[in-house]
């Protein structure tokens, strides 16, 4: 499945941004060079998007841009944090690159520990990584087949080179589906020392064959994250449900959502997240440009607004900078 972007699409939804005045960090976002899946996504691009909500720092996600072309196999992956830092370091901004999560294959075992130093070495910038773990046995997912099996996390090598994260102080980013999110909290309570940040809510699928069964998968979803809320260890990325396979259907509508429209459909998700993590352990995420499939920017992050309305100022300020700040250790 190949994606689009469409400006001209997006642009017939226009709204005033709520609260321009809010700090704000996006701790998820991406760069695409645009020669695969996405269309590519640069900085100029970013600093377009994010410019109205006065957003003043971001953290790179993982998603296999820039790797190196040669050298041994296991350290092309530090190529990412090596292109991205290049990117900071030119990019005016803005917003400020604050920080890069990038890859390692944990299922190295101890021998991950090279890599992890490389990309360490390789920018002050980098912070931890993201293995994917997205497994999805049915095949309805966009990226259902990413991992090798759906239990990586139980995996013995994988759990030699997590510890090694946890021996260098770095974080990890957790990307799987709802029903992987047990296993999640199974490895946060083994490693209760590694920062664990979970991806896109648990990225509740419903699609294919979990289409139609929204209210049945909330249920669910939301017991298994009130069981992951017991880490002390784990935050959450409230966002990324815009993505085509949570199975709203933006993409296919004759226009995008509007921030209300997207508060009434999504609300009970950030709120049990809120709810059972605490506003200290949650941070609000654009996950762009993979979300601009579905609508923009100013869009999504007012509908963010609207959700925190009825929040305390000191929540407010923990969901839009400061658990991104405190957990990617931005300056």
């Amino acid at each position: 499945m190949a994606f689009e972007l469409r400006p001209d699409w997006l642009a017939l939804v226009e709204e005033e941004i709520v609260d321009p005045s809010r700090r704000i960090v996006d701790p998820h976002h991406h760069f695409f060079v645009g020669a695969g899946r996405f269309p590519a996504y640069d900085a100029e691009d970013l600093a377009r998007d994010t410019a109205r909500h006065g957003v003043e720092q971001t953290v790179y996600l993982q998603c296999g841009e820039g790797y190196r072309e040669d050298g041994p196999e296991a350290l092309r992956c530090v190529g990412e944090t090596e292109s991205v830092a290049r990117i900071a370091a030119e990019f005016e901004g803005p917003p400020k690159i604050g920080a890069i999560v990038a890859h390692a294959n944990l299922s190295l075992g101890a021998a991950v520990r090279e890599v992890l130093e490389a990309h360490v070495a390789a920018s002050p910038l980098f912070r931890g990584i993201r293995d994917v773990a997205a497994w999805d046995p049915t095949g309805s997912a966009a990226s259902s087949t990413v991992a090798k099996d759906a239990a990586l996390y139980a995996d013995a090598r994988f759990r030699e080179g997590f510890a090694v994260l946890g021996e260098l102080g770095l974080s990890f980013d957790a990307y799987h589906y709802h029903f992987q999110n047990t296993h999640l909290t199974e490895l946060a309570r083994a490693f209760p020392d590694v920062t664990i940040v979970l991806d896109h809510l648990g990225t509740p699928l419903g699609v294919g064959a979990y289409a139609g069964k929204r209210n049945e998968i909330f249920s669910k979803w939301a017991r298994d994250l009130g069981e992951l809320a017991g880490c002390e260890n784990v935050n959450v990325k409230l966002g990324g449900l815009a993505m085509p396979w949570n199975g709203f259907g933006f993409e296919d509508q004759p226009r995008p959502p509007t921030s209300d429209e997207l508060v009434a459909l999504q609300r009970r998700y950030y709120e049990h997240a809120i709810e059972t993590f605490g506003a200290q352990r949650c941070m609000f995420e654009s996950n762009f440009p993979v979300d601009k499939l579905s609508l923009s920017y100013d869009v999504l992050w007012n509908a963010f607004k609207k959700l925190a309305a009825g929040c305390s100022e000191e929540e407010k300020d923990a969901l839009f900078h400061g658990t991104a700040t405190r957990v990617y250790r931005l300056g």
